[in-house]
């Protein structure tokens, strides 16, 4: 482990007893002790959303109990305010809150879509896994508001000994494999990667691709320093067809766990719908955290806090997308880019500082949240040449699709291979001169490499947000790993899903 991370680490660990007194927005002192009000199993409740932006209709449709708790016995109450919404059980003598945990899931992003700001509902299932209480508790949904505090949309009485919650095994043609032991699931963090798109005859290979992606997070900092914290499970179950479904291309895949491309009408987007299917999947191995791992050469994933990353496997930036998706999901890390289409609108509010640890709306000049890291000397925000970035990146993309669109008309045309290259190499003086003064600037930049600051830019916004670093895999693909801010964020909650060890 480097210096900085020993560091973070004994700091985090004097610190996180305190924290789990209480979590920020989910109000109540400390829990009492896990066995004396929690057996050791799960309770799922799923739900399910029907949202547009003005409405929030939320129902309980079944209550099942599975496997062993995985999550910690401590810290019941996560000290991290993350998560558009919150689940809550309060005792129903002492009003006593028991356990709290934020969340997010795709319904909250729908409604900041374009339909539903026109006003059409659309509905979304979610499980939420708690541990199974020994009586019947109260349980609490709840929202927030455009100022980001937590209203209650749901509250409800729950037996978890009533007839009607399903008691039922995993499905028999679920195969589980532990890939790595580290210790008891409630001490580690238990990550369960779940195959999607591998038919009976992919087994080996999605095998294969589990150990790709975790080579590329073994080699990334902070879990390189923290390896031993988690226990890996592989997650099998056979889809009737290779691959997954693409909807603008016109095909569609019978799958284990139904993911498809075009999630919100963003063709790279990749999630499933199919809530009951992957969570009944995933029941089959202690988890703490999800990663849904898609048989499919195509660039594209997704990430949502609390529920669960997906990404290909085999495009060339797949262990890229697979780093910044887990981000999102186990993490609670927001997007630092501005530039790329995204289906929002007013996703951060201006004037609200963003849940998110690595954003902020820098409110308190030369105050980002994360202070306390910011690097001795630095100007609050930081110049970074934005514009100039800006206006490179857009001339160089112009000037490739105007050379692809020249390309295209002369093959039309019926040009020779011959005249196709001289066509295509009159571009190249131009894109060079571009590429030269890409590198001329960031060679500029080189000092601020590295240095955490408040770098405008972030969160889908050119303006008003800040991201603490120059280049962060969740900034881009480009290089490097995770930025100090990030990493110290992924350290803390591995620290929590840990109960603090």
């Amino acid at each position: 482990m480097n210096d900085r991370l020993a560091a973070v680490l004994l700091l985090a660990l004097a610190s996180l007893p305190a924290l789990a007194q209480t979590a920020p927005g989910l109000p109540g002192a400390a829990p009492p002790p896990f066995a004396e009000v929690f057996a050791d199993a799960t309770l799922r409740l799923d739900f399910t959303f029907t949202v547009d932006q003005k409405t929030e209709i939320v129902s309980l449709d079944r209550l099942r109990v599975q496997g062993p708790w995985a999550g910690p016995r401590t810290g019941l109450h996560q000290p991290f305010d993350y998560g558009r919404y919150a689940i809550s059980l309060y005792d129903l003598a002492t009003n006593r809150l028991l356990y709290a945990q934020g969340f997010d899931g795709l319904f909250g992003e729908y409604r900041t879509t374009t339909p539903a700001q026109q006003g059409e509902k659309r509905a979304y299932r979610r499980g939420l896994c708690v541990p199974l209480p020994k009586a019947s508790v109260r349980v609490v949904l709840a929202s927030r508001d455009r100022a980001n505090l937590l209203q209650p949309v749901f509250v409800r009485t729950v037996d978890p000994q009533a007839p009607e919650v399903f008691r039922l095994p995993p499905p028999a043609d679920v195969a589980v494999t532990a890939v790595q032991q580290s210790g008891a699931p409630a001490d580690k963090v238990d990550l369960a990667f779940v195959a999607e798109g591998y038919t009976a005859d992919d087994r080996a290979a999605f095998a294969e691709d589990v150990e790709k992606m975790l080579a590329a997070l073994w080699a990334c900092e902070p879990y390189a320093s923290l390896r031993d914290r988690f226990n890996v499970y592989a997650v099998f179950r056979a889809s009737q067809e290779r691959g997954v479904s693409e909807p603008r291309q016109g095909r569609f895949r019978r799958t284990a766990v139904g993911a498809s491309f075009n999630a919100l009408g963003l063709d790279r987007y990749l999630l499933t719908e199919d809530d009951e299917a992957l969570r009944t999947i995933a029941s089959a191995a202690p988890h703490d955290t999800l990663v849904l791992l898609v048989n499919s050469e195509r660039y594209g994933g997704g990430g949502i806090y609390q529920d669960y990353a997906a990404s290909t496997a085999d495009h060339a930036l797949s262990r890229k997308v697979f780093l910044h998706e887990f981000g999102h999901s186990f993490a609670g890390l927001g997007d630092e880019y501005f530039t790329s289409e995204v289906a929002y609108n007013d996703f951060y509010p201006a004037g609200q500082e963003p849940l998110e640890p690595n954003l902020t709306a820098l409110l308190v000049a030369g105050r980002p949240k994360w202070a306390g890291l910011v690097s001795a000397g630095l100007e609050l925000p930081t110049p970074w040449e934005q514009q100039e970035r800006d206006r490179l990146t857009q001339a160089m993309q112009e000037l490739a699709a105007e050379r692809q669109q020249a390309v295209a008309k002369a093959k039309q045309e019926g040009k020779g291979e011959a005249e196709l290259k001289a066509l295509a190499d009159g571009f190249q003086p131009r894109l060079e001169e571009l590429a030269k003064a890409q590198k001329a600037r960031a060679e500029r930049l080189a000092p601020l490499r590295g240095k955490v600051g408040a770098f405008e830019g972030a969160g889908y916004a050119a303006k008003g947000l800040y991201r603490p670093s120059l280049e962060c895999l969740m900034f881009s693909n480009a290089e490097g790993g995770f930025c100090p801010v990030c990493q110290d964020a992924i350290l803390r909650m591995v620290l929590h899903v840990c109960g603090g060890r």
